[in-house]
């Protein structure tokens, strides 16, 4: 049998790894992540960058549930308000994929990252994501100054 990656996954730890340009996560394609052909559905990618962009922030310090309970001042949320997809290849059961995630820009209320998932060297899907953070009311909050030197990448300081 082989290693389908165990020792690689092993050594990231379940939320991944802050690197120099942003995050990396290691994640398994199961059985429940596959359509009837045996890929992983296009709609599960989806999944694997948000797990990729929620453990950039777990590990910058930003946790969901705090943001949600107000630990900050004012209840706020993060939304997706775009994302642009290119799908180059298909990962299956068992692949170990590589989940990168790294910060482009910032700007008033938000966030442009730009995801890759990869099976080993081959890039299977890109993706660039807006997201912005909005208050209870709904309506768009600054993105925190203190954040910034967390999300940008450390190859631009």
């Amino acid at each position: 049998m082989g290693d389908h990656g165990e020792s690689a996954t092993l050594s990231a730890g379940l939320s991944g790894v802050l690197t120099e340009f942003g995050h990396r996560l290691l994640a398994r394609v199961y059985y429940a992540d596959t359509d009837f052909s045996g890929v992983v559905y296009h709609a599960r990618y989806l999944e694997f960058f948000e797990r990729g962009r929620s453990d950039y922030l777990r590990l910058t310090g930003v946790h969901h549930t705090e943001l949600a309970d107000g630990k900050h001042g004012e209840k706020i949320v993060w939304v997706v308000r775009r994302m642009e997809i290119d799908f180059r290849g298909s990962a299956v059961i068992d692949d170990i994929l590589t989940i990168d995630t790294r910060t482009e820009e910032i700007s008033g209320a938000r966030i442009l990252m730009a995801q890759q998932l990869k099976r080993g060297d081959e890039v299977l899907v890109e993706a660039r994501v807006q997201a912005a953070i909005i208050g209870e009311n709904g309506r768009p909050r600054r993105f925190p100054k203190e954040w910034v030197k967390a999300f940008m990448p450390k190859a631009a300081s």
